[in-house]
């Protein structure tokens, strides 16, 4: 019987754990790293079969132009992988992110978006409108405008009451930034 240091040992325990763990799950779990955050919100590792790993991304757009970078990702994923992964496949089918998606949406408030003016005005409800003439509704209107377009700063192209977040953005009205 021989003695072996209880390094070897946890060495070996080591070693016989990495062959153990699942590769699929190691690649879940650096994928961000690997491929980089925006990329990571587009694409989702479905699973590897027969040395290729399958990818869905959220358009065919992104799709496209992995798989053009390809080879480096392959490089990326070798490097970090025990087990090689010959190939990788991109495709929009199995492409199942809408939670994440939502999760990303809950977080944003309206007031992130440049358009925002502020707390909206209660408009009446449609019943009282219909009630009334349409020479009133139109008094309605053009004066909820007023109230909404107050203490907005001018867009200095054309004048118009323009939110802060757009000027901050684009520096004149989303319709003047369009026809640029």
């Amino acid at each position: 019987m021989s003695f072996k240091s209880v390094n070897n040992i946890l060495d070996v325990l080591k070693n016989q754990a990495k062959w153990q763990e699942d590769p699929f799950q190691n690649l879940l779990d650096n994928w961000s790293k690997i491929v980089g955050k925006v990329v990571a919100t587009h694409t989702q590792p479905l699973y590897i079969k027969q040395g290729i790993l399958w990818v869905a991304t959220s358009s065919a757009a992104w799709a496209q132009n992995l798989t053009f970078e390809r080879q480096n990702l392959l490089v990326k994923l070798n490097d970090l992988s025990l087990t090689p992964v010959l190939d990788i496949r991109f495709s929009t089918s199995g492409w199942k992110r809408q939670k994440k998606h939502n999760e990303v949406n809950q977080n944003l408030s309206p007031s992130h978006h440049p358009s925002y003016i502020g707390p909206q005005v209660k408009l009446e409800s449609s019943t009282a409108r219909k009630k009334n003439n349409p020479q009133k509704v139109f008094q309605d209107w053009g004066t909820t405008v007023k109230m909404r377009s107050r203490g907005l700063s001018l867009c200095p192209q054309c004048n118009c009451p323009t939110p802060p977040g757009e000027l901050k953005r684009w520096e004149v009205c989303f319709l003047c930034a369009a026809k640029r």
